[in-house]
């Protein structure tokens, strides 16, 4: 099926150019009100016409922010009907029922989950989603979309699939939180070079010091020179539409994580703690890794914005909202590094065998 174009870096922002003359000299001019909000209103200076940006189906009259939160009710088990009485109930507004249907089939193209959908909710119903609360600092909100976690083993082999699974189900019953936490004791490992790769079980037995955790966000260290590329994919338009939910600045990485949890074939977890200790590191020095971070007793933690397998690859995302004007390639590569250890994946230099790859879909 052919991908509807491209809906850029993000549907709220003042468009690029114009619709008629593809001008870029555009300037606000007025608002235009209909019965459920204000439309902004643009005029293009190079051919003197004026238009309105709105996004997504042409001609909506309705608030961005309910078709983005209806796409998400249906692909998540709730019925058309359902999907219209949680609307009402979150925000007070009625919404027929062929407009959801509209709505639905307009985004199909993106929306990819609607292929896996009926036999998802035949197993889970509304329970596709399974949830915690990280108290890690600051709060995550940890989540994995259950029905795509049993189908891994469909886009990667199935031993990689098991590892994956087994710790992103960990982190529900027995996880080392005390690890993301500046008062927690630093770790002391006895590495066994005869593991294929580092433990993701640590007790608490085997801390022993007082010193902070370090950062992934905060890590800065050599690598060898890498490609930039930059494209745009399903992974940006669908941030660009999970933008939407977000009513403030703050509410953009949960938006977009939720957006494409919901609503994709190949997002699997959000906000997925991971952590590299000392250990890790030297066995990846060891390994022939070129890593030039330090070998110090007190971890690396981070969480991964974006979990996705597709294609034989696990994919690691982070959004950034200012791609361009930052490196995120550090980030990245403690990401990489942070989640084969964990989930105990054959790493192998240049790349891991698993099929890793960390990416930084932009969408500002």
């Amino acid at each position: 099926m052919k991908r509807s174009p491209s809906l850029g870096p993000t549907i709220q922002s003042k468009p690029p150019c114009c619709p008629v003359c593809d001008g870029r000299r555009i300037i606000k001019r007025g608002l235009r009100k209909n019965c459920f909000r204000q439309l902004q209103i643009y005029f293009c200076k190079d051919c003197g016409k004026y238009f309105m940006s709105l996004p997504g189906l042409k001609g909506v009259k309705y608030p961005p922010r309910v078709i983005a939160r209806a796409l998400c009710l249906y692909n998540l088990g709730h019925s058309q009907e359902e999907t219209a009485r949680r609307l009402i109930a979150e925000h007070r507004i009625r919404v027929a029922r062929r407009t959801l249907s509209d709505w639905i089939s307009g985004y199909r193209s993106m929306t990819t989950f609607h292929r896996l959908r009926t036999a998802a909710v035949r197993q889970f119903g509304h329970g596709m989603l399974k949830e915690r609360t990280l108290d890690h600092q600051q709060t995550y909100q940890y989540k994995v979309h259950l029905a795509k976690l049993g189908l891994t083993a469909t886009a990667v082999p199935p031993d990689v699939a098991t590892k994956i699974k087994n710790y992103l189900l960990n982190v529900f019953e027995n996880f080392s939180d005390d690890l993301f936490r500046d008062d927690h004791p630093t770790l002391n490992l006895n590495h066994q070079a005869s593991q294929a790769a580092p433990d993701c079980n640590l007790s608490a037995n085997s801390c022993q010091s007082s010193q902070p955790a370090l950062r992934s966000s905060k890590s800065r260290f050599e690598i060898l020179p890498l490609a930039r590329t930059e494209k745009q994919n399903l992974a940006n338009d669908l941030a660009a539409l999970g933008l939407l939910l977000a009513r403030k600045n703050r509410d953009r990485h949960p938006a977009v994580q939720d957006f494409m949890l919901a609503n994709d074939t190949s997002t699997i977890a959000c906000e997925v703690p991971v952590y590299l200790t000392g250990e890790d590191i030297a066995y990846y020095k060891s390994l022939g890794f070129f890593v030039s971070l330090p070998e110090s007793p007190k971890p690396i933690t981070g969480h991964i914005d974006v979990v996705q397998v597709r294609n034989g690859l696990v994919h690691l995302l982070d959004y950034k909202p200012n791609a361009r004007q930052i490196d995120p390639v550090n980030q990245l590569v403690v990401y990489a590094l942070a989640f084969a250890s964990r989930t105990r994946l054959q790493p192998r230099f240049g790349k891991l065998s698993c099929g890793l790859k960390a990416t930084s879909p932009e969408a500002s």
